[in-house]
Order: C-alpha cells, then structure tokens, then sequence
C-alpha cells in the first residue's frame, strides 16, 4: 500500500469548511453499558462507551448550544422461566438451570393470550423446538434433535494460491487470501446452475491482535502485525456446497466467485459528496476513489442481488483530531488503539483531515461479478452505520433503513427515486448499482401519546397498557442528477452528507438508545429496530426516559415496531409501539408484546435481527446481563402467539451471537470474538473454541439444522 503524502493541515481540503461548525458541550462519560468485555470495547469500538456520550445536546431532542451555528458552508438472573428450564433439559453440554417462579402477565391480552398458550403447546410455526436452556458452555448449544458444524473459520484458504492458516507465521499476503476476521453480517446467495452451491458473503468487523499474534505488544506493534490486520478486515465472498446426507455446509475453495476485500482495496465513492472538498486528500485529490473498508457490522440484501455493508465505528481507526466534528462522531485527539498512523498517515487526521470523512457510509458489494469495484453511498450519509436493510416501494424504488449504533443517536431512511430494473444485462447491472445514489435522506422523530408523568424511568407501562405512539420522517437532504439541495437551515447539502449526526442534532432526531439493526418484515411489512442498551439514559445530565426508551440506566434494551402510515415504505408518517422491553421476565420493566412472561426465555442486548419465511423475528445478542452467554432467539411477531420469545442457540465464552440468516431448513450465525474476555492472549485463552485446547480462538460461520432434515422449527 503506498504511504499517504504530507498535507498541509491549515485548512486544506475542506478544512476552512470544517472550521465553521463549531463544538458541542460535553457531558460526563457513562459506565460500562453492557455485558462486553473491556477488551472487547478497546478493539471493537474503540472504548466509546467509556468515552464522553458524543451526542451532547441539552435539548430531548436537540442540542440548543449549536442551534444557529452551522454556517451555510461549513435482560434476569442466571436461571431459566419454568419453560425454558423444563424444555431445554435435553440440550447436549448444558448445565440445567434453577427454575424460576412465573411473574405475572403484564398488558390488557396476557390472560387471552395465557389461555391460548394452554390450550396449544407446540409454538408458532418455525419456533416449534425446545427452547436452549440459559448457560455458560463453551460451546455452540443448540436444541434437541439439531446438529451443527463450523462453516469456516478465520484464516481458511479461499483464494487460488492461498496457502494454510498458520497463525505462528502469518502474514499480509496469506491474510488477503484467507477468510477474514470476526465475521459478522452474512448473506447466502443462490448460484444458479450449480445445484447443492450458494454463496456466503460475509463481513469482517475488526481484529483483536492480541487474540491473533503471539507476545502482541500494543504500543509497538510490528508493520507486517499492522498489515495482516489490514487483511483481516472488510468482506469475504465465498462458494459453499451442501452435504446433502448430513446437512453440513463447507466451502468451495478457489471458486471464481470467491474474493476478498480488505482494508486497501479500492473503492469508488459515489452520490452527491463524490468530488466534494470535504473527501479530497493529498492520495486522492478527485475525491473519489478510497483505498478499503473498516468496521463493517450488519448489512443487507438488494432486490437486485448485491450486498450492503455498513460502517460502523470507524472512528477509533483514526488518530490526533482536535475538531468538533470529529469529537461528534468519537473520534479522538491522541493516538489511536492499533497505532496504524505510524504506518500510514492517511490515518492521522492532524496530517490528512479529510481521510476520515471517507468512511462511516454504506457499501455496496457485488458478489457475482469478481472483478467490480465496490462503492461508498454517501446518499445515505455518514454515521456509524449498523446494518442497511432494503425494501422496494410499490412502483419499485429503493428503501434503505439503517441505525447509528451509539447512545443517544437516531435511526434513518432513505427513500430512492430511480426505479429498479429487472434483468441481468450489464446495462441493467450498472443502473440498479446506481440506485443508491439519488433519493432523499431521512431521519426519525418519534411522540409517545401517554403523558410524560406516566413514563417515570422505571419501564412501568403506562395506563394505555403499551408504550406506543407516533412519528415523522424528517427529510435531511435530497441527492439528484443534476446535485442535492439541503434541508437543513444552515447546512449545505454536502455538509448534511458528511456531518449527518449534526445535522440530525440540528432537526430534532429522537435520541434511542443505541439503534442496530432495523429490519423489514417481510410478511407483514413492519419495520423492527433493535436499541440494544443504554446506561446513561437519565443518569446526570443525559437525556431523560421517553415513552419510545422507557427505562433509565437501560441495560437490558428493547425492540421497536415501527408500522409505515398505509404500510407503505416512502411514507413520512408512523405509528410505532416497543415489541419488547428486554431482561429478566420476571422483572415487572420487561414486556413481551402482552404474552404471558412464564412462558419465554430471557433476553438481553438485542443486537441483529432477520426474519424466518414465517414471518417470525429472529434476534441475536450482544453483551447479555443475565449470566448467560449471548445468543439467538425467535420470537412470533403476530397470532395468539405473538410475543412468545425461544433461544435457539447460545455461543462460546466471550462470543457474540451476529448475522443470522434463517432459512427453511437451516439457520446461520457468526460466532464473533470468540474467547475475548478480559486478560485473554494467544498465550492464555479463555476459549478452546472452535478446534479444542491448544488451538488459536477463532471467530467462525456455524450452520444449524434438524437431523431428520425437515424444515426448522416446524
């Protein structure tokens, strides 16, 4: 990779633009928010959670300090309910968890809904299994009558030439062959004509170096260390292949289709900041090509068969900023955890200011053409985007939805204006990778309709029974052809793009707690989002409970259901209610759409959601506070069951449950950070996963099926 050039830091590309949007007021930092580790705050995000809370407006909504300022140009303990423990008995590995008295239903349909549960014991249709027990194994734990097997792990061979993983003697070369690190997001996409194949696309959020190399030394880390981490990141696209006897997925290696996209391949930005001074650097002074991907978390699927890639948090990459807007987005002044500006100043914003304002937007892959160039949406701005989920208006424009994964900061759409083409042509192939580039970017502002006396912070549901109400889309800009207009008072449309957060700030976003992923459901068409925890709402001078976060020091989480105003996805107008209020059942602040709480399991830290062909929500975890690990769980959205929450699998010690994909007869996830507790290295792990006692720790793609083959949980 060519080292960036020397720049001019008095202004230069956008500087003087920069200049203009002046600070925000801090607030004190918070307390740890969830179940994480410390060493997995320091290498996945940085430590923001013990950072200042970066949204730092006095306002419920929005921060009066900066108001006028932006100048034109510039969830229980560790036990099981009494159905779970009885249920999940026969889960192979797992201790048996005490089991617990009921608590009482909660919402005006608990006893219909208890009485119906009575009278039918099976489940809703693909959440018929025995629910996994809460545990501390080792292990993936699945239910009984399932098997599993480990699709691939990190460092395995996808590439021609590609030698074996050997972490003793790893390198860049091998790295940028070889499967990637922490796998998060996944797609599987068919192949036609090869029958038994599909292909796995799968992102690669960040490294863990002490995990990864031997005798690590954070402060002085070792240029080839710096480029294998390089490698380590971005996506991975590669065949797998079907036994068909047992169910096992295994990889295709040297497939033609198989890639890797890393943290120095090139990249096109596109969309109405392309060209803009506020992205040309010294190595690219167009403004529109960008060498790699950071952080990328969940994504989605198109309509039009490519995969979007959001970019989280990026900003702990970066080193030696002293601006505002740089403080907004948590982005600090001295040196960053992996020390990569060492290496390469591009990541050094005293020396290349604007290297930064060219990640943190939404990629777009294309899996079934290995020789494209993946893009950067700038469309649909720039935040620590978790997940990009699409959905096609009925005259077949784009819709995007997409949280900003930080305490305190919103959730958004974007509705496309181009229409999707059907076909397969190159012609048709390049307009529809264009439909993410003109359309108008929203972002949510959501009322509670109980009074505010009745939300007191406790997550007591207010006398309506449901802490529901209604909401806006606010327009923030419009990208089109011809350029892209502003609708924010005192923002340029390109500021709006590249500094969306404050933008958000300026309109009066509502402030959630911790927004990941959103998804559509596919059967019904409502929206869910997933806030996985905040424990700095309402502590000191940090926004207060609001009827859509309704619990202070919020460590548990909760999932929205968002309805669009005649279901359509372009609407500017919505009604939304809390589907779940996360923790122990047995605690009075938890709800489960009315269903009758001795009878789901126990969640916590909602992170990634998916949906089953049935129309059921499938939510993985991260950070659980309940004592158990972290896991995936299905949940009915609708029916008598509607409400009734199972486990179906916990991962490994230190792990995180992420990119599910339920299929009708298989079920996928990441097994990411597996092993990463506190005081863990290559030295002394505390995991054995995946390959047993003496074996690196590595993060790894597992498949889940029933053993007699017939569809999941039916």
């Amino acid at each position: 990779m060519r080292p960036y050039g020397h720049v001019d830091t008095k202004g230069t590309h956008g500087e003087s633009k920069v200049r203009k949007l002046l600070p925000l007021i801090g607030t004190p930092s918070g307390s740890h928010p969830g179940g994480r580790s410390a060493m997995t705050c320091r290498f996945r995000c940085g430590d923001a959670c013990f950072h200042e809370v970066p949204n730092t407006s006095t306002n419920e909504y929005v921060g009066d300090v900066i108001a006028g300022a932006l100048s034109r140009r510039s969830m229980m303990r560790a036990a099981a309910v009494v159905t779970v423990a009885a249920a999940g008995a026969g889960a192979a590995g797992v201790v048996q968890a005490p089991r617990a008295a009921a608590a009482p239903a909660t919402g005006p349909s608990a006893a219909a809904a208890s009485e119906a549960a009575r009278r039918k014991h099976k489940g809703a249709r693909g959440l018929r299994f025995a629910p996994v027990a809460p545990n501390t194994a080792d292990a993936v734990t699945v239910p009984e009558g399932y098997r599993q097997n480990v699709v691939i792990r990190w460092g395995e061979p996808i590439l021609r030439g590609a030698p074996a993983f050997d972490p003793e003697k790893q390198t860049a070369k091998a790295q940028a062959a070889q499967f990637g690190y922490n796998c998060d997001f996944l797609a599987l996409l068919p192949l036609p004509g090869e029958r038994g194949r599909q292909l796995l696309v799968a992102n690669h959020e960040y490294t863990d170096e002490i995990l990864m190399f031997r005798g690590y030394d954070a402060a002085n880390p070792t240029r080839e260390q710096v480029e294998v981490a390089w490698a380590a990141h971005g996506l991975s696209a590669v065949v797998v292949e079907e036994d068909r006897r047992s169910g096992r997925l295994t990889p295709v290696p040297r497939h033609r289709l198989n890639r890797r996209v890393t943290a120095t391949t090139a990249f096109r930005l596109t969309g109405p900041v392309a060209g803009s001074d506020l992205v040309k650097t010294s190595a690219d002074p167009t403004g529109t090509r960008v060498l790699g991907t950071l952080n990328n978390c969940s994504g989605g699927v198109t309509p039009w068969g490519t995969t979007l890639h959001g970019e989280e948090n990026f900003n702990q990459y970066f080193a030696n900023s002293g601006r505002a807007t740089d403080k907004r987005y948590g982005i600090g002044t001295g040196a960053s955890e992996r020390k990569w500006e060492r290496f390469d100043q591009r990541f050094d914003v005293a020396q290349e200011p604007n290297e930064v304002h060219r990640f943190g937007y939404v990629v777009e892959f294309d899996p079934y053409d290995p020789e494209s160039t993946p893009r950067k949406h700038t469309a649909l701005g720039r935040f620590k985007h978790e997940a990009a989920t699409v959905r096609l208006t009925h005259d077949g424009r784009p819709v995007v939805y997409s949280g900003d994964d930080e305490r305190f900061d919103y959730f958004y759409k974007f509705v496309g204006s181009k229409r999707m083409k059907r076909g397969s042509s190159r012609a048709v192939r390049e307009h529809n990778l264009s439909l993410l580039d003109e359309g108008t970017l929203y972002v949510a502002k959501l009322t509670g309709d109980s009074p505010a006396l009745e939300i007191d912070g406790t997550g007591r549901l207010p006398k309506d029974g449901e802490f529901d109400g209604g909401g806006e889309w606010i327009p923030l800009a419009t990208a089109t052809a011809e350029g892209a207009v502003s609708h924010v008072e005192g923002m340029s449309a390109e500021e709006v793009f590249v500094f969306t957060r404050l933008a958000g700030d300026k309109v009066g976003a509502t402030k959630m707690d911790r927004p990941e992923d959103i998804e559509p459901n596919p059967v019904t068409g409502k929206v869910y989002v997933a806030l996985t925890n905040n424990t700095n709402r309402g502590v000191g001078s940090n926004a207060k409970a609001d009827e859509a976060n309704p619990r202070s020091a919020n460590k548990h989480g909760h999932v929205l259901e968002l309805t669009e105003r005649w279901n359509r996805p372009e609407s500017t107008r919505f009604a939304w209610s809390l589907f779940l209020v996360a923790g122990d059942p047995e605690d009075p602040a938890t709800y489960f759409a009315g269903f009758p709480k001795d009878a789901v399991s126990q969640i916590s830290c909602p992170d990634n959601v998916a949906f089953d062909p049935h129309g059921n929500l499938w939510i993985s975890t991260d950070g659980a506070q309940l004592g158990s690990h972290d896991g995936l769980f299905g949940v009915a959205t609708r029916g008598e069951r509607r409400g009734e929450l199972k486990q179906f699998l916990t991962v490994p010690k230190g792990a995180e449950t992420c990119g599910p994909i339920i299929q009708d007869r298989r079920v996928l996830v990441s097994v990411q950070h597996p092993g990463e507790i506190d005081g863990a290295s290559v030295e002394k792990p505390a995991s054995a996963w995946p390959d047993g006692p003496g074996t690196y720790v590595r993060p790894a793609v597992v498949a889940v099926w029933r053993a007699d083959g017939r569809d999941i949980g039916v």
